[in-house]
């Protein structure tokens, strides 16, 4: 990624000098050839390369030294006051005022897209606001990686809550891109906020979240099925306080990952596989609740298939276990770091869909807590 960045600068900074180049290599071009030989495209070229990358002034500055060093030659050349010479001029002159003109375009255009970013900021803060480093005695951490560069939310979701029935999390991902995704996600953690405090079982909290999305899809009608799909993917995880397991009700979403504190590695599968949120019409059975041991000191890592879908130069996708397995981390905000680092080498630095990823480690010490909690309950 820093060699990326060099090479961005790198190409920055030859793009700044360019004006002033076209320039000297006009000069030395007019007067190393015969007088029939014109340097005019190089004169005109150097304000409109400074147009986009310059301020207004410094454009006009390159417009008016383009213009007097033409005259100059013009002068040196004794072709002053000749057709060619007057043309020559007049072009040099009109392409810097016209290049004045796509500066202004520009700089309103950069403003506008400066405001953009500033608002998609605070739309992620409100829908997918950060979760503390430490909730109801784990360690969270969590991640959001938009597929497009100055993209800064989708249709992926992730959410953390302390509860009385626990610490519970989802990560999610909305069918299809735009306003529309961005929408459903609010939707959809909007309701697993409430849900998660008032349902007792976690299969009340899948249901919630379907009739919250199936609701969202009649207020919107079938003629606004372009900007919603109408169905979601979500894993939904439930860690007891004080108890050594991980609930999980899985609609239709990559399974997660549980990393041991000695590099061991599980992947928690769903005893029986679910249809998506939102997707009632083509079958419903009850929602059943996965039970898996989740001893002191393990990681929880839930992900979008933003990370098992990037693929390679060659088409391979990334494998989370395989490039996991073995490998012990500091914390949850480290195993992340890492794998959005390793993916970005798998990838090239590119890829094709947003990706969320949640991390959740139950400390070491929470061995002692289950020994007391089970002594107290004794």
């Amino acid at each position: 990624m820093a060699e990326e960045e060099r090479n961005s600068f790198g190409a920055r900074r030859f793009a700044r000098m360019l004006p002033a180049l076209m320039i000297i290599v006009g000069v030395v071009y007019d007067l190393s050839t015969p007088g029939k030989f014109t340097a005019v495209p190089m004169f005109t070229a150097a304000p409109l390369i400074a147009a986009p990358f310059f301020s207004w002034s410094v454009t006009l500055a390159t417009g008016a030294f383009a213009v007097l060093t033409e005259l100059a030659l013009d002068i040196y050349n004794h072709s002053i006051g000749q057709t060619q010479a007057y043309t020559e001029l007049t072009t040099v002159f009109t392409v810097s005022v016209l290049a004045l003109f796509i500066n202004r375009v520009v700089a309103r255009s950069n403003e506008r897209l400066a405001s953009a970013r500033v608002i998609a900021e605070t739309a992620q803060r409100a829908v997918l606001p950060t979760p503390a480093e430490e909730i109801g005695g784990l360690r969270i951490a969590a991640r959001y990686e938009a597929a497009l560069a100055d993209a800064f939310i989708g249709g992926d979701l992730f959410a953390v809550q302390d509860t009385p029935h626990g610490v519970r999390l989802v990560v999610g991902d909305v069918r299809g891109k735009g306003l529309g995704a961005v929408e459903a996600v609010a939707v959809l953690i909007g309701s697993f906020r409430e849900a998660a405090e008032q349902e007792r079982a976690l299969e009340g909290v899948a249901e919630r979240l379907e009739r919250a999305l199936n609701r969202e899809a009649g207020r919107r009608g079938e003629g606004d099925v372009d900007s919603f799909e109408g169905f979601a993917t979500v894993v939904i995880a439930e860690i007891p306080h004080g108890g050594g397991v991980v609930r999980l009700v899985n609609r239709g979403h990559p399974e997660p990952l549980l990393l041991r504190d000695d590099g061991r590695l599980g992947r928690l599968e769903p005893g029986e596989p679910a249809l998506p949120l939102g997707m009632h019409a083509l079958g419903q059975w009850p929602d059943r609740v996965d039970e898996h041991p989740m001893p002191p000191g393990a990681t929880l890592l839930l992900y979008t298939d933003g990370l098992s879908e990037a693929r390679d130069a060659s088409g391979a996708f990334y494998e989370p276990d395989a490039r996991l397995v073995g490998r012990v981390f500091p914390g949850p905000g480290e195993l992340l770091d890492a794998l959005i680092d390793d993916v970005r080498r798998h990838t090239g630095g590119g890829s094709t869909d947003d990706m969320a990823l949640l991390a959740v480690t139950r400390p070491a010490g929470a061995a002692a807590v289950d020994v007391a909690s089970r002594v107290h309950a004794a």
